[in-house]
């Protein structure tokens, strides 16, 4: 049987499995310990799209915290600075695109350089890889992969 992450599709429709309860789950492996009992009669009344997840939610969120806590921080200016850019990119996405174009492309040769001397820099100084994933708040694979992938950007 084909797998999804879409709980609603396990309610036992073309011999489903019937999921009895949620928790919540992130791509980095983490899987909560609580389960939610799950109201099968309520999703019918209100559908799936209304139904009260939020608790597996909240444990995902608490997950996010810990995960931010242990993360090395972003400088102040630098998150405002990218939040700015970020806003101002999708204004300019819908507004003029071929100007957020060329503003995405006068970012690419920066970005990469400063991808690469911040990868190169994060691996001269002989820190354990889970040292840095836990720094970058990535698992051990994805930091490898993303500063594999930064390092060899011409």
């Amino acid at each position: 049987m084909h797998q999804t992450t879409d709980w609603w599709a396990y309610d036992g429709t073309l011999h489903a499995p019937i999921a009895a309860a949620l928790r919540g789950a992130c791509s980095c492996g983490w899987r909560a310990t609580a389960l939610h009992a799950l109201d099968w009669q309520e999703v019918a009344a209100e559908g799936p799209d209304w139904y009260d997840t939020s608790g597996p939610e909240a444990d995902w969120d608490q997950h996010i915290t810990d995960i931010e806590h242990r993360t090395v921080p972003v400088p102040e200016d630098v998150t405002v600075l990218l939040a700015q850019l970020r806003a101002r990119l999708e204004t300019l996405a819908i507004d003029a695109p071929l100007a957020a174009l060329r503003a995405v492309a006068a970012l690419e040769y920066p970005l990469a350089e400063a991808a690469r001397t911040a990868a190169r820099n994060a691996r001269a100084d002989d820190q354990p890889w889970d040292t840095i994933a836990t720094a970058l708040g990535l698992t051990d694979l994805d930091t490898r992969t993303r500063l594999h992938r930064y390092a060899r950007r011409p």
